[in-house]
C-alpha cells in the first residue's frame, strides 16, 4: 500500500556519538589513567541493554528530567566500569555525562540526509519518536536535521518512553495519519519494532551492526535501502 508518513527513532538510527561510543568512552578512561582492551568494553554492553529492558518492563522512566537522566547514566556508567574491573569514580562519571550530552560529539549517519530527502521529495511526511532527553531538540538543530521532521515526540518532553504504545500514538495523533498509513524505523526490536507493529504501523528494523540477522520482519542495514523496503521505488 502507499504510505503517508515515516517516523524514525533517533539514536543508532539517525545519529550516534562520534567517532563512536566505545571510542569516546575509552578515551575518557585513558585520560584518567585506565588502560584496557576496548573489546572488553563491548563485552560489557549487554548488561547495559539488560538494564534498559528492565527499566521498560518496570515502568521506570529515565529521560524525563535532568535529575533522572544524571542518576540513570551514573548507574549505567557504574555497570560498565564494573564490567571492566574499574572502581567507580565520580569525576569520571561527570566527565562521561558531559561528553555524551554535548551536541558536538554527535553526527548523523552518512545515509541519513540523502534518504530523508528522497522520502520528503516523494511526498511523505516525516516524524521522530525517540527515547531521549529534551536536549535532543538542540542536537537535531545543531546537526541540521530539525527541518525534516514536522512531528517530533521526544520522551524527555512528553513523559512517556518506548515501548509504551502511547508515545507512538501521540506522534500519529499529531501528524493526523493512521497507524496503517505509516512506517516506523528503529534499531531495537523490543523498544521500536514490537510496539509499532502492535499499533498497526509497518515497522522496519535498521540493523547497522548486524545484530539481528534473523529478524522476521522488514530489515535493512542501511537507510539507503529504506525507500525500496517500503515500496517507494517499485
Amino acid at each position: 500500500m502507499g504510505y503517508r508518513a515515516v517516523f524514525f527513532d533517533a539514536g543508532e538510527t539517525l545519529l550516534a556519538p562520534h567517532p563512536g561510543f566505545v571510542e569516546l568512552f575509552t578515551a575518557i578512561l585513558r585520560e584518567a589513567g585506565h588502560e584496557f582492551d576496548p573489546a572488553a568494553l563491548r563485552e560489557a554492553l549487554p548488561k547495559v541493554n539488560d538494564r534498559f529492558n528492565r527499566a521498560a518492563r518496570e515502568g521506570e522512566l529515565w529521560s524525563t528530567s535532568r535529575e533522572r537522566s544524571k542518576a540513570w547514566w551514573r548507574e549505567i556508567y557504574t555497570i560498565i566500569l564494573e564490567g571492566l574491573g574499574i572502581p567507580f569514580d565520580e569525576r569520571i562519571a561527570r566527565r562521561l555525562y558531559e561528553t555524551f550530552t554535548d551536541s558536538a560529539n554527535y553526527r548523523p549517519f552518512p545515509d541519513v540526509v540523502g534518504t530523508l530527502d528522497r522520502l520528503r521529495d516523494a511526498g511523505l511526511r516525516l516524524g521522530l519518536i525517540s527515547n531521549f532527553e529534551e536536549w535532543l531538540e538542540q542536537l537535531l538543530e545543531s546537526l541540521e536535521l530539525s527541518a525534516y521532521f514536522e512531528v517530533r515526540v521526544i520522551s524527555g518532553a512528553v513523559g512517556m518512553e518506548k515501548p509504551d504504545p502511547r508515545i507512538f500514538q501521540a506522534a500519529l495523533d499529531r501528524s493526523g495519519v493512521e497507524a496503517g498509513e505509516s512506517v516506523y524505523v528503529g534499531d531495537n526490536p523490543f523498544f521500536d519494532i514490537e510496539p509499532a507493529e502492535r499499533l498497526g504501523m509497518l515497522a522496519v528494523l535498521i540493523d547497522r551492526r548486524g545484530r539481528f540477522p534473523d529478524h522476521p520482519g522488514p530489515r535493512v542495514t542501511t537507510l539507503d535501502d529504506l525507500p525500496a523496503a517500503i515500496g517507494l521505488e517499485r
